[in-house]
């Protein structure tokens, strides 16, 4: 009887469901599937690596390292502002000094190269740019915080127009991968000059007329012979008469850009 009624509460046994076979369960849990898991993570690893590799080898070479315009001392801005301003009087190559680092061809900081760029000196000149501007509007009552933010927004003005000159000039000639750091850099030089020109109007200012066409003069000197032997070494393709002319432009775009920089007013636009 117990027997009896242990059957009949029972109740209906499930039914076994027959599996339906994966074709891709055995490709990534079988016997192989270690073989296909490290093939895609190779072929990953690839695509990944390569594309980094690019983006980095690229930031390298448009942006460069901003330490680097920084590794200056006493000695080399003593001896770079007396080649921005005498240019004439620079008897050594203008080459930069190229080294081998990870396979790839690198320039020695300015530290141990003096015609590598920096932004340490123009920076420093374009501060000194706006104090003795504000210095030079205060002296004929003309100063305010507003004369002086225009004056600021003039300098960064003219510090993009000149970038803008020499990178035109640049992928005009077929090349146009020198840094971005570098031209900027390059382009910052002119503000020592300015420093010269506003400082002598302040103590005297007949000598603006004669030091103002001597820092476009020095500025157009140094900018070629930099452009020249150091920005078209990499160009792709050389053409002599338009090399030449390019660079006379450059030279003579120095005088109505630093004249108008050199004209400390309210109106910042004359």
């Amino acid at each position: 009887m117990a027997e009896m009624y242990n059957n009949n509460n029972m109740g209906p046994q499930p039914q076994a469901v027959p599996q339906q076979p994966n074709p891709f369960g055995n490709a990534f849990s079988g016997p192989g599937s270690g073989l296909i898991r490290s093939g895609l993570g190779a072929y990953g690893e690839k695509i990944f690596g390569s594309s980094s590799e690019y983006v980095q080898s690229n930031i390298t070479r448009y942006f460069s390292d901003p330490q680097y315009y920084f590794q200056v001392n006493d000695q080399y801005v003593r001896n770079k502002l007396k080649i921005v301003l005498l240019p004439f009087l620079h008897r050594g190559h203008w080459a930069r000094i190229s080294e081998p680092v990870g396979g790839r061809l690198s320039y020695k900081p300015p530290l141990y190269d003096i015609n590598a760029p920096d932004l340490y000196i123009p920076l420093m000149a374009f501060g000194t740019y706006l104090v003795l501007a504000g210095f030079s509007l205060g002296l004929y009552g003309k100063f305010s915080p507003e004369a002086l933010n225009w004056l600021f927004v003039k300098g960064m003005v003219g510090w993009f127009f000149q970038v803008m000159l020499l990178k035109m000039t640049l992928f005009s000639l077929g090349s146009g991968e020198a840094p971005l750091l570098d031209i900027v850099a390059y382009a910052g030089y002119a503000f020592t000059g300015l420093c010269l020109a506003v400082l002598g109007k302040i103590m005297w200012g007949y000598s603006y007329y004669v030091l103002i066409p001597w820092t476009c003069l020095c500025t157009g000197v140094f900018l070629v012979k930099t452009m020249k032997r150091v920005l078209f070494a990499e160009a792709r393709s050389y053409d002599s008469s338009r090399h030449h002319y390019l660079l006379i432009f450059v030279a003579l775009a120095q005088f109505p850009l630093l004249i108008w920089l050199g004209n400390i007013s309210v109106n910042w636009l004359f």
